[in-house]
């Protein structure tokens, strides 16, 4: 995306930033107010050098109460996703566009509020502080939200769905694909259901065709029940926040 301005959490963004450094500053973040009704700032988690990065809309309500990213049910679909797709989900990094839970209330109920564009510009310098720390060499966009922080506010998933794109500056290459969410919103309709699904795969199986995985030919089982958090790999810092241009592949 390209912007004639810094998005306003670049300020909260260390000098030569490690992971640790990151997840710390950011629960100091007020760069929009959505922080005032969320339990907690929700990071990204994953290896620090992962070769493929997953970028969502933003925390649901069981990642605010748990303060991990793709914990609750729309995380189950993308873990059983991954598998189908022998995409190993210890050697990915997930996160989303923007890092706290907006959401209205209904009865005792949270329900998701979508953000809106001052918000998602808000919270994009976390984004391109992790991207430039793990340096993936693709990014996957799960649904609409994230699509459009990358590739402008006039992307449709339902034009350009599962293509392999530029991803200059942010990675090689960029796709954008459903959100698991919406899989889950299909569950009333099985054929609906099943399609998507199937495309969802397919997608996930295009994005991983230009990695390459450790161990790929026995991709580790995704589990519901521990989530692989960031571990620095190097001790060589990341330049501050911003992604640096990938050389030409």
């Amino acid at each position: 995306m390209q912007t004639k301005k810094e998005s306003p959490s670049l300020s909260y963004v260390p000098p030569n930033p490690s992971y640790a450094s990151l997840v710390r500053a950011s629960k100091t973040c007020e760069a929009c107010d959505l922080y005032k009704n969320a339990t907690q700032t929700v990071f990204g988690e994953g290896p620090t050098r992962a070769p493929m990065v997953f970028v969502g809309e933003q925390p649901g309500d069981q990642e605010d109460r748990q303060g991990h990213p793709f914990v609750g049910p729309a995380g189950r679909v993308l873990d059983a996703a991954l598998v189908e797709a022998g995409i190993p989900r210890d050697q990915v990094y997930v996160t989303n566009a923007v890092k706290h839970f907006k959401w209205e209330p209904r009865g005792k109920r949270r329900i998701h509020s979508k953000p809106n564009a001052a918000e998602i510009f808000a919270c994009h310098g976390w984004l391109e502080a992790e991207l430039a720390l793990v340096k993936p060499d693709v990014v996957v966009c799960l649904g609409a939200t994230a699509a459009q922080a990358f590739l402008g506010r006039t992307f449709k998933i339902t034009q350009s769905r599962g293509q392999l794109l530029d991803g200059a500056p942010w990675a090689p290459k960029v796709l954008a694909t459903y959100h698991p969410s919406a899989l889950l919103r299909m569950m009333q309709d099985p054929e609906a259901y099943e399609k998507a699904k199937s495309e969802f795969e397919a997608d996930l199986r295009t994005a991983a065709s230009v990695v390459t995985f450790a161990n790929a030919s026995r991709p580790a089982k995704a589990s519901t029940e521990s989530r692989p958090r960031a571990v620095p790999t190097s001790t060589t810092a990341a330049s501050r926040g911003r992604p640096r241009r990938p050389a030409a592949r």
